[in-house]
């Protein structure tokens, strides 16, 4: 619901964040999630979103990661790469995509009304984002989410944004994205 501009100003922010704690050697991982309504976790009732920064790899990342490695090892191609090909191709789940980014329900979604918001460039690290790609992703959340809400009535949600590990960037089988659940 914020003014464009300033949904672009969290993505820097977050991106600022990464950069700063990226420099710390006890941190292996960042985790950047929005939380919105108590039904997805928020424990606060003002909009807000929020980072931690971690001394490990959570679990499901470590598994995204190494299973995107050995279907890259396997198809010599990303996986995520493959996806965007693959949803680009059939158009069935597209929810939304803009030059920058494409917005589908993953196949076998885990929860209704899933959807990924994934780069159409091949990119393991989400700070590596140009401005023209801050400002594609934010237009495409925007119509997402505002679909979503109008959808399903203002429901609680969450948001997080999936990326390499810390101390292995510029991944040639990972893809960083965006998860809304």
């Amino acid at each position: 619901a914020l003014p464009e501009k300033q949904v672009e100003d969290i993505f820097w922010a977050f991106r600022d964040r990464i950069m700063d704690l990226k420099k710390d050697p006890r941190f292996e991982y960042i985790l950047v999630f929005k939380n919105k309504g108590a039904a997805a976790g928020a424990s606060l009732t003002h909009p807000h979103s929020q980072l931690i920064a971690t001394p490990v790899v959570p679990k499901h990342v470590r598994e995204s990661v190494n299973g995107a490695k050995n279907y890259y090892e396997y198809k010599e191609r990303c996986v995520f790469c493959d996806m965007i090909k693959q949803e680009s191709t059939s158009g069935v789940r597209i929810v939304a995509e803009n030059e920058d980014f494409i917005a589908f329900v993953p196949f076998a979604a885990r929860f209704p009304f899933e959807v990924w918001i994934v780069p159409k460039v091949h990119d393991s690290d989400f700070e590596d984002a140009q401005k023209h790609e801050v400002v594609n992703l934010t237009r495409l959340l925007q119509n997402v989410l505002r679909r979503i809400k109008n959808v399903l009535d203002n429901r609680p949600y969450n948001f997080i944004i999936l990326n390499s590990p810390l101390r292995a960037s510029k991944l040639a089988h990972y893809h960083w994205h965006l998860e809304i659940m």
